[in-house]
């Protein structure tokens, strides 16, 4: 540019007021933004140096140099997250430095909160017990300076809380030890005390601490006891800080689902079953219509499947007379992610010989029946299924359920007469035909099973919010399940829904290995066609049918949506602890105290 046109340049910058550079010239877009940036960062650091001020005024104008010393130590820590971090790790380090260690290898506790809440119970306000000497941990929620001498802490351990009244004047060290270990607590930190119980004149039970010692600092600044970790994928990627934060809403979930998992156990323990375990991965993925995970074996130089269902082994185990047998356990898909889908999930699956799913029906009606009276306190439970804001619905799991036959149900709610030969091409084409009028979308291929399984879910489902068994399935539908005895064409099956999801699916086990070999054949011709949830011929297990089923019938739970129920949430995230979630690439910490996540650890 000539000189000239530089000048022109520059008077123009001055008119638009666009800075200029120290050789002249306007600053590029990249620099203005740049510059911004420096302004904006400047701007902030003086407003907290104003904020610092003000506060040291007030105080010095409220107490003097007799309150400077009271003063709470939290009045000078930074209000940016990365910078009380860094804050924080500097104090641990200067505390090592003078020789004292922030992470302890022991300490030893004689009683735990909420044992101290029963045993102390008794103690009038007012009064204190100080011949009775007690140490508890747990964690600090909160703390609140009390004047000269005192400081206040709500501490938690076990699901329970406890104040921690902290005075001077009964603390081993003095005045110095306690202004000292006061000024380094933080909310959050893992704190042991020592001290005896006391009741305060306004009825609140306390520890009196002779010692305060920090057992593992909290190096993070916490969501403020108020508002609680709000934020959704905060919450699931670190449920620690979920457990923290919302400890009595999450940790009353987790009870519940340990409460269901404890109670299906007994009952079936208690009815002679045998709980055993079977293989993870497996060479075909049998046992449920659905799309497995593949592995590989690296010393093998074989190619896996995560289990879609225990299945087919448990009913070997029978076949081995075994003839009661249970697994809780884990089950991967890999499917959609929805809120009541996650790739990896909790089942029940038993298998009992010498029963039908007659038999089993009327064993689900009293197992969850009872579940549900034992862990809410009655048959009926209020649920909000769009949320706990939306109006809720009332589930009632009172015994006997109502029932309905899948075809003819299907009949008469959709007003259509479905073909005789289920299996035929016409049959295919009618359900597509009835599927378009209602304008249900189905994924391909279009198979009869597909196309019936999405009328159902749009015709049935929906209107099973109590309990309800929707049975005979088609054999189309039921690969692994008997033949009906008296309806030709469908199988002694059911799956139990309830608020339009379904819970239990159950039948009376296919034992003639030539019929099963038939119908594992159908379903590869279907995984051909491009079915990819369909099922393979798996001969090891035919080959067991050769031996011997006795007439059996087997159930399975999705442990996770029976927990959601009972727990009111409409997520399954909510139910499971570590649930999939997709990977943060290359973020900082945020506010909320998300931590970043490397690219490489998938989820």
């Amino acid at each position: 540019m000539s000189g000239e046109g530089e000048k022109q340049a520059a008077a123009a910058a001055a008119e638009a007021e666009i800075p200029l550079g120290p050789d002249g010239k306007p600053l590029s877009k990249n620099a203005l933004k740049k510059l911004e940036k420096q302004k904006r960062a400047a701007e902030l650091k003086a407003k907290k140096a104003e904020e610092r001020a003000a506060r040291e005024a007030k105080q010095k104008a409220v107490g003097g140099a007799k309150d400077k010393k009271q003063k709470s130590a939290e009045d000078d820590d930074p209000v940016d997250p990365n910078e009380y971090f860094e804050a924080r790790c500097k104090s641990m380090a200067k505390l090592q430095r003078q020789g004292q260690h922030p992470y302890p290898h022991k300490f030893h506790v004689t009683i735990s909160v909420p044992e101290f809440q029963t045993r102390y119970a008794h103690v009038k306000a007012g009064e204190r017990e100080s011949d009775e000497k007690v140490s508890l941990a747990g964690r600090l929620l909160r703390k609140a300076a009390g004047g000269a001498g005192l400081v206040f802490y709500h501490l938690r351990g076990d699901g329970e809380s406890v104040q921690v009244f902290a005075d001077a004047k009964v603390y081993a060290g003095g005045q110095e030890a306690f202004d000292q270990v006061n000024n380094l607590l933080r909310r959050g930190d893992v704190v042991g005390v020592e001290g005896f119980p006391m009741r305060t004149r306004r009825g609140e039970l306390s520890i009196v601490p002779e010692r305060l010692e920090l057992l593992s600092p909290c190096l993070h600044m916490l969501p403020t006891p108020r508002e609680g970790l709000q934020n959704v994928e905060t919450r699931f990627r670190q449920r620690y800080l979920d457990l923290i934060a919302n400890h009595e809403q999450v940790r009353s979930t987790f009870v519940t689902r340990a409460k269901v998992v404890s109670g299906v156990r007994r009952f079936l323990d208690n009815m002679g079953f045998l709980e055993v375990e079977t293989p993870m991965m497996n060479m075909i993925a049998g046992g449920a219509t659905a799309k497995p995970f593949i592995t590989t074996h690296n010393s093998l130089d074989m190619q896996l499947y995560m289990r879609v269902a225990p299945e087919l082994y448990l009913k070997q185990l029978v076949v081995g007379g075994l003839e009661r047998v249970y697994e809780i356990g884990r089950q991967f898909r890999n499917e959609g992610i929805d809120p009541t889908h996650n790739p990896e999930f909790t089942t029940c699956e038993f298998y009992m010989a010498y029963a039908d799913y007659n038999d089993l029906m009327n064993m689900t009606e009293r197992m969850l029946s009872n579940l549900v009276k034992e862990v809410t306190g009655s048959y009926q439970i209020k649920y909000h299924p769009k949320g706990p804001d939306s109006p809720p619905v009332e589930i009632d799991f009172t015994p006997p359920w109502n029932r309905i036959s899948l075809v003819r149900g299907l009949e008469e709610r959709a007003g259509f007469k479905i073909p005789e030969n289920l299996e035929s091409e016409e049959t295919r084409l009618f359900l597509l035909e009835q599927c378009k009028k209602l304008e249900i979308e189905v994924e391909l291929p279009h198979t009869t099973y597909r196309l019936l399984d999405g009328l159902v879910g749009e015709v049935i489902e929906p209107e099973c919010i109590n309990p309800t068994f929707i049975t005979d399935h088609p054999q189309l539908m039921s690969p692994l399940a008997k033949w009906h005895r008296s309806a030709p064409g469908l199988t002694e099956r059911f799956e139990l829904f309830v608020n339009g999801r379904e819970l239990c699916n159950a039948y009376t086990e296919l034992n003639d290995p030539h019929v099963q070999r038939e119908r594992f054949g159908e379903q590869a011709a279907q995984k051909a066609a491009g079915d990819d949830e369909a099922q393979l011929i798996d001969e090891t297990f035919c080959r067991s049918l050769e031996y011997g089923l006795p007439p059996t019938a087997g159930w399975g739970l999705g442990v996770d949506r029976f927990c959601m129920l009972l727990s009111d949430h409409t997520s399954i995230k909510e139910v499971l602890l570590f649930p999939a979630m997709k990977p943060i690439v290359n973020t900082q910490s945020s506010t909320d105290g998300e931590s970043a996540v490397p690219a490489s650890a998938s989820t």
